[in-house]
């Protein structure tokens, strides 16, 4: 055994804490072979600072024993350790490493079992479908949300309606939004519907995301529910509405889009004049060539490329 070797391990085992938290910060870097087998016991180290740096050494192995030891640090009582855990976990790439995970996503503890479906979010592995499913209508809004996140990363169209459940009827606006923007997964025309009434909700962030999942999906039939959140007072609604508008190529936005090249809001003007470039109507060009006198450079150059755009198009 070379001294290196002894010299790490006889850090990883001083008596001194602080010696032992820069020796797992060091370990990473040294020439010792098979680092996670020397990581994974410090992760029971009795001091946090020492856990904690265990934890992140460790992001990148996806081999199962290391998995399964940091899928058992959710439960450590220091919740700089816990969150750190969780982080490390999100970041696995092989879906064969959800296993140690699924029991922790109906775990007693609220926080393990946010951290759980963050972790298994974007594996997307059938085992986690059941688990998310009941944790719908967990108290917990934080656990709610991930689990909404986990079933529209799944993309099952058995899904749609549970997801579009959320949708309408969760108490949290967050939690809405989340599922607004899951039901983009889906792929099911039946959430539009869900879709369209989020288009009111009460949250602006809501209305938002559901201009954005519908212009996304390219749910035409929805054109007129976009037209009037076209008059939302929150301009962040107004622009995604624009930019789905935009997408339809309706001819039927025009006025609505017009009107917004007025708007005190930059971004909204920005994206009436790529709308109505995109829909390439004429009756447009009176209100882009206004737009050329724009005091922003970049509504001036976007209603430029949009008078191009109609002048091909009736070529």
């Amino acid at each position: 055994m070379n001294t290196t070797a002894i010299s790490m391990k006889a850090r990883l085992s001083s008596t001194d804490a602080e010696v032992r938290r820069l020796a797992v910060i060091d370990l990473p870097y040294s020439d010792e072979d098979d680092i996670e087998v020397l990581l994974v016991p410090m992760l029971k180290d009795s001091d946090a600072s020492v856990r904690l740096e265990a934890v992140r050494a460790l992001e990148g192995f996806e081999d199962l024993p290391v998995v399964e030891a940091l899928s058992h640090m959710l439960l450590d009582p220091d919740e700089q350790v816990q969150t750190a855990a969780g982080q490390v976990l999100s970041e696995l790439k092989e879906p064969e490493s959800a296993a140690p995970l699924i029991p922790y996503l109906t775990h007693a503890d609220s926080v393990v079992r946010t951290l759980a479906l963050r972790a298994v979010r974007a594996l997307r592995v059938d085992s986690a479908y059941e688990p998310a499913l009941a944790q719908l209508k967990d108290p917990s809004a934080a656990v709610r949300k991930e689990a909404v996140g986990v079933l529209g990363y799944l993309k099952k169209p058995q899904a749609a309606g549970h997801i579009a459940e959320v949708a309408a009827h969760d108490p949290e606006g967050e939690v809405r939004k989340v599922a607004v923007g899951a039901l983009g997964y889906t792929h099911e025309v039946s959430v539009l519907p869900s879709l369209s009434r989020a288009l009111s909700d009460s949250v602006w962030m809501v209305r938002e995301e559901a201009a954005q999942t519908i212009g996304k999906m390219g749910f035409h039939q929805a054109t007129q529910e976009l037209i009037k959140a076209m008059q939302d007072d929150y301009w962040q609604v107004r622009v995604k509405a624009a930019r789905a508008l935009g997408q339809f190529k309706d001819p039927a936005a025009l006025p609505s889009l017009v009107e917004a090249l007025g708007d005190v809001v930059s971004n909204l003007r920005k994206e009436a004049a790529i709308a109505l470039g995109d829909i390439g109507d004429k009756r447009a060009i009176p209100a882009l060539e206004k737009a050329l006198a724009d005091n922003d450079p970049d509504v001036r150059k976007l209603a430029r490329l949009a008078l191009t755009n109609i002048t091909l198009q009736h070529a």
